[in-house]
C-alpha cells in the first residue's frame, strides 16, 4: 500500500485498534513519544494512529531506566525500581491529546508489567493491579498525582504471569 494511502486509511478511521508505545503520560491522560529535552525523535505517524482510531492501547512499562522484573508463582515482583517515573504531572511535548479522546469517545487504555488504567473525563483511573503488586508503594509512591481509583479495582489475570497456555480461544 502506498504511504499516502496508508495515512488515508488511518485518518478515515480505517483502524479498529491501535497498540501503540508510550515514553511517558500525564494525569490528564495525555502521551508524549515525540520530544524529550534536547532528543526529538518526532512523532512519525503516531498522532494520525492514535488520534483516529476507534480504540488505543497505550503499552510500557510503568517507570524506565533500570527496572528489573521477576515472574514466580502467578505474581511479578519488582526487583529493582526503574530511576525515571513514566507518569508525569506535566510534560514538555504532548503528542496524544487526552483531550480530543475524550470529545470523541475513544476509549483509551494504558497498559503497563503492573498496573492498566482508563481515560476518563477527569483523568486516568486505575483499573486493574498486577498480583503481587503493592498499591501504595509500587504504583501511587511513583506517580506525582494521585490517579482515580475504579470502585471495581480489579486485579489482573493472574494467567499472564504464569509460563503455561492461557487456554484462550477464539
Amino acid at each position: 500500500m502506498p504511504q499516502p494511502s496508508m495515512f488515508d486509511f488511518y485518518q478515515g478511521g480505517g483502524l479498529d485498534q491501535a497498540f501503540l508505545g508510550f515514553a511517558e503520560a500525564d494525569q490528564d491522560g495525555n502521551v508524549n513519544v515525540s520530544k524529550f529535552g534536547p532528543k526529538l525523535p518526532g512523532c512519525g505517524g503516531f498522532i494520525d494512529i492514535s488520534q483516529t482510531a476507534k480504540q488505543v492501547i497505550f503499552c510500557g512499562t510503568f517507570t524506565a531506566e533500570g527496572l528489573k522484573t521477576e515472574i514466580a508463582n502467578g505474581e511479578i515482583h519488582i526487583l529493582s525500581e526503574g530511576a525515571i517515573n513514566k507518569f508525569r504531572e506535566t510534560m514538555e511535548h504532548i503528542t496524544f491529546s487526552a483531550k480530543q479522546a475524550i470529545k470523541t469517545n475513544q476509549p483509551v487504555l494504558y497498559i503497563t508489567e503492573r498496573a492498566v488504567f482508563r481515560l476518563t473525563p477527569n483523568g486516568i483511573m486505575l483499573c486493574e493491579i498486577a498480583p503481587g503488586v503493592e498499591m501504595e508503594k509500587e504504583i501511587l509512591a511513583h506517580m506525582p498525582i494521585q490517579p482515580l481509583i475504579s470502585p471495581d479495582l480489579k486485579q489482573m489475570d493472574p494467567r499472564i504471569f504464569k509460563a503455561e497456555k492461557m487456554g484462550l480461544s477464539t
